[in-house]
């Protein structure tokens, strides 16, 4: 499978052993080091209707910026979008794209089904 993505923080060890995993099973992903090139709104709610989730569930709550933001779980999903677009810190990685869909690697086997 060629068209496979992945949002990728090197820094990130759930990051680094997805992308492994990847290139394990002779795949090749693009990867797109999201923190450098945020994805924007439009691209954000294209990822979270591929995952199935509401922004809440795909953002990090616990990073410092999610509370200086004023954000909370209640915030509304508008909100919480344009949060990630501003400070991508704030989006749950790593996010792997294939075939027109996405699971999030949290654990990183979640994303072998749509390889």
């Amino acid at each position: 499978m060629s068209d496979v993505t992945i949002w990728h923080n090197p820094r990130c060890s759930k990051s680094r052993q997805t992308l492994a995993m990847i290139e394990e099973r002779g795949v090749t992903p693009a990867v797109r080091r999201y923190l450098d090139d945020a994805p924007n709104e439009a691209e954000i709610r294209a990822a979270l209707a591929a995952l199935g989730l509401k922004p809440i569930e795909a953002m990090r709550v616990k990073e410092k910026e999610f509370k200086e933001m004023g954000l909370s779980k209640e915030s509304d999903d508008d909100t919480l979008i344009r949060a990630m677009a501003e400070v991508p810190k704030l989006i749950e990685r790593p996010i792997v794209f294939a075939g027109g869909q996405a699971r999030l690697g949290r654990p990183p086997e979640q994303v072998l089904d749509i390889l």
